[in-house]
C-alpha cells in the first residue's frame, strides 16, 4: 500500500470553470504535470484520485488547479478546505529541500539520543 503525504488544501475556486486554488507546503513554485493524480479527502482517511488537467503556479505557496470531474465553479466551491495528499514517491519529486516536509522520514537525534522518526510536519501562523 502506498504512503499518501498532506501537502495542503484547497483554499478558494477561480474563476468559472472549476479551477481550484491549492495552499500546499511544499517550498517552492509548483506546477503539477498533465495527468497527475492528486488525492483528495472528501472523507476522513479516504483519498479519492483526480487527474490534473492543467496546472499553474500562482506563488511559492499556491498553485492553480483545474482537475478532471470539477467543471464548474459550484463543483469546485464544495471542495474548499479539502486536504489533498500525494502518494510519497510523487511527493519526493516536487518537495523543496528546504521545506519544512522535506524532513518528512528523518530521525530526529539530541546528543547523541535518538527521539525518534519525523512522521509530521504541522505549520501554524506566527
Amino acid at each position: 500500500m502506498s504512503e499518501y503525504i498532506n501537502i495542503g488544501k484547497f483554499v478558494a475556486a477561480f474563476g468559472l470553470t472549476g479551477e481550484l486554488v491549492l495552499k500546499h507546503m511544499l517550498g517552492k513554485k509548483t506546477m503539477f504535470k498533465e495527468g497527475e493524480a492528486i488525492f483528495i479527502e472528501e472523507l476522513k482517511s479516504s483519498y479519492l484520485p483526480y487527474f490534473i488537467l492543467s496546472s499553474k503556479a500562482k506563488s511559492k505557496e499556491e498553485t492553480y488547479l483545474k482537475v478532471e470531474g470539477i467543471n464548474t465553479r459550484e463543483k469546485a466551491v464544495k471542495f474548499i478546505q479539502k486536504n489533498v495528499w500525494l502518494q510519497q514517491d510523487d511527493f519526493k519529486k516536487l518537495v523543496a529541500k528546504d521545506s519544512p516536509l522535506g524532513l518528512l522520514g528523518y530521525t530526529l537525534i539530541d546528543n547523541e539520543k535518538e527521539i525518534g522518526k519525523i512522521e509530521e510536519v504541522i505549520e501554524q501562523p506566527h
